[in-house]
């Protein structure tokens, strides 16, 4: 069974109150119940985590970096939120280990402030998803089941 990682950045812990208008009301628990269903239908086991410190996160990759040198990673699914604007670490770190990357966000990236419209991991993605709010997630698993 190929395990797929759901990697989320900062703030995401915060889903359900932080700018409901844009992220909705559903919460962090929600999406993770969301994406071990996603999973089961799809034969995939999945590792569910959020962090708020960049060098956690660059550790994740690290280690779906050596799932996938074993054959056994479907996908990294990220949403690195306000680091996808900032950090050329995760970006290094998705290189360097040649995880297959979906990049994901909740909100319309494009539709936000000029800021948010640079990403420094999408040259690396095999794909990017932005503006599907948190039923992104689910249609991210489904996509990565495919690959």
């Amino acid at each position: 069974m190929k395990t797929v990682y759901v990697l989320n950045g900062p703030n995401l812990n915060l889903l359900g109150m932080r700018e409901p208008a844009i992220y909705g009301s559903s919460t962090l628990a929600d999406v993770q119940k969301l994406c071990e269903e996603a999973c089961a239908r799809n034969g995939l086991a999945l590792v569910f985590r959020q962090t708020n410190h960049e060098g956690e996160m660059v550790d994740w990759v690290h280690e779906a970096g050596r799932v996938h040198a074993k054959g056994e990673l479907a996908a990294v699914v990220m949403n690195a939120a306000a680091y996808t604007h900032t950090s050329v670490a995760i970006l290094d770190a998705v290189k360097g280990t040649g995880v297959p990357l979906l990049e994901l966000h909740v909100s319309n990236v494009q539709a936000r402030e000029s800021f948010r419209h640079h990403s420094y991991l999408s040259a690396t993605a095999r794909a990017v998803m932005c503006g599907l709010g948190v039923a992104g997630y689910g249609l991210a698993i489904e996509a990565v089941a495919q690959w």
